[in-house]
């Protein structure tokens, strides 16, 4: 098979796999194509001896270079201003299902992990990140890591370890009802849009959390988490009672999840992705994107 054909029909692994462990699309589309550099070079040296397995060979290199960005990348957040937030990926939702279907099935060639867990994935180090993507998000085994990312087996259990506990302890991981997702979604468009403070405090959870990532190019929006029910209610009826013209809210699957996303006209103004409470009834976290440079992709 020829190497583009090869790298193509990986590419989408390739881009989940880094994607998870970096959180924004231009540092996995820079990535990929170093990846793609590194592939051709090697089919195309005329003494390099056949590749056995095109896709593990196309996985450590894609997995390594991701390693090498992380320190450019945690250099920008810290002249970040305000709280950083992964870059959502987008899709459009597929067709409502009342019988409780899958509403995420137009996401499925992308496997990408929910803002929430990616947040937390944020407080691991770099080989804990991966350790933990590798394994518990694509299924690679021990062993296969340590050949990745060149450490021993040994090692590798005892990242996948830290990581996972660090990431249950901080947001288990449970799966909310589409049904309920989507009632409670509509119940916090309609409160917020409406001003209905009564509504909203319903649907909120006593310590909600909620984080804006404007890049410090937005007006109106926080500079550090807002944490408390009445808080987090007040700062959204009083960011909504001043829209931009021409607001439009179009319900999206981010990462996987129902969301909302809000455009001025036809140009993104904010992605708003909701993490539930395990029983599926109230909102227990806000990851609200309105940095542009973050949602050039979005329609």
């Amino acid at each position: 098979m020829p190497p583009t054909d090869v790298f193509t029909a990986h590419r989408e692994l390739l881009f989940s796999i880094v994607y998870n462990m970096l959180g924004t699309v231009a540092d996995t589309d820079d990535v990929l194509q170093e990846t793609w550099l590194a592939w051709t070079a090697r089919k195309d040296a005329p003494d390099a001896d056949p590749i056995a397995n095109p896709r593990g060979y196309l996985v450590r290199i894609a997995v390594n270079q991701a390693l090498a960005r992380q320190a450019a990348i945690s250099r920008r957040r810290e002249t970040y201003v305000g709280p950083w937030l992964p870059e959502p990926l987008v899709e459009q939702l597929a067709e409502p299902d009342d019988a409780g279907g899958d509403a995420a099935d137009a996401a499925a060639h992308t496997e990408a992990l929910s803002m929430a867990v990616l947040v937390v994935l944020q407080t691991l180090s770099p080989l804990e990140r991966a350790a933990f993507v590798l394994h518990e998000v694509f299924g690679y085994a021990h062993t296969d890591i340590a050949e990745i990312i060149g450490r021993k087996p040994s090692a590798v259990r005892q990242l996948v370890h830290r990581a996972r506990e660090h990431v249950q302890a901080r947001r288990p991981r449970y799966r909310v009802d589409r049904r309920v997702q989507r009632q409670v979604t509509e119940r916090f468009v309609a409160a917020t849009a409406g001003g209905d403070l009564g509504g909203l405090l319903r649907v909120l959870a006593p310590d909600v959390v909620l984080w804006t990532d404007a890049g410090g190019k937005l007006p109106r929006a926080g500079l550090r988490p807002v944490t408390g029910r009445d808080k987090v209610a007040r700062f959204l009826l009083g960011v909504g009672s001043r829209p931009p013209a021409g607001l439009r809210i179009a319900r999206r699957v981010v990462n996987g999840d129902l969301a909302v996303v809000l455009f001025t006209g036809d140009a993104p103004f904010a992605v708003l992705t909701l993490d539930l409470a395990p029983d599926g009834g109230l909102i227990s976290g806000i990851y609200a994107v309105g940095n542009p440079d973050k949602l050039s992709r979005v329609r």
